[in-house]
């Protein structure tokens, strides 16, 4: 007879990284397992999170964004039947800790920060894909803006402004916040702003189905709701 596993792997994407580091002593008590979490902000490369279940890695549960999820159920690398989304995400600008707050509290202010801006950090995921393939063209100035950008993508934005090598960054709130040297995490303005669901789901090759389906219910349950908003987060369940 086979020993029972004593760990359980959790692959997420950085919007869930700090939710689920906080979550992590509650989950472990339910579960009755140590839980891994193997994390990654990375949108590209070798650290995505479906390359590394392409390339057969063995995880419990995947958290991303939910249209990735829907690819990795379509790809069998996630089952379909645990498919739950779990979290609303905003993007958040931030600058420098000793830098002043800049103002994006209207769309014009927001434009003028960016064109006043030396430069503007991004990232590979969904903050920066939405920001230079959506915004910049809503706001007609994509050619103003474009040359000063520097795509970011194998560490978070937060990291690059507080070396000081990007004026202003855009990221996920729930990925700035926990970030030292940076400050004025400030959400785009409603009329600009992303709300973006990230998912929760199975992986086809979880060697324990049936606890994976308890972590789901722990997560997107009552008791997991503090921490998730303490992170920068909105449960999906509070948000219906």
């Amino acid at each position: 007879m086979s020993e029972p596993i004593k760990e359980f792997r959790v692959l997420t994407s950085g919007a869930f990284t700090a939710a689920l580091v906080a979550l992590t002593p509650s989950l472990e008590s339910v579960l009755g397992k140590r839980v891994i979490a193997a994390s990654t902000s990375i949108g590209i490369g070798e650290s995505y999170i479906p390359t590394r279940l392409k390339r057969g890695e063995i995880a419990d549960l995947v958290i991303v964004a939910d249209d990735v999820l829907r690819d990795c159920v379509s790809d069998g690398l996630v089952l379909a039947a645990a498919y739950t989304p779990l979290v609303i995400s905003l993007i958040g600008m931030a600058v420098r800790q000793s830098a002043p707050k800049p103002d994006i509290s209207t769309v014009e202010a927001f434009r003028q920060t960016l064109l006043n801006a030396r430069s503007i950090a991004y990232s590979a995921s969904v903050s920066g894909r939405y920001l230079t393939t959506e915004l910049y063209q809503r706001l007609h100035f994509a050619d103003a803006v474009s040359g000063k950008g520097r795509l970011v993508g194998n560490e978070r934005i937060g990291a690059v402004i507080a070396r000081g090598e990007a004026e202003i960054g855009f990221e996920q709130i729930s990925e700035l916040m926990p970030v030292p040297g940076i400050a004025h995490i400030t959400p785009l303005p409603d009329a600009l702003q992303k709300h973006s669901t990230f998912s929760v789901g199975v992986a086809a090759r979880c060697p324990d189905i049936s606890v994976a389906h308890r972590a789901i219910a722990f997560l997107t349950s009552p008791a997991a709701e503090n921490a998730i908003r303490e992170s920068g987060l909105l449960p999906v369940r509070a948000a219906a």
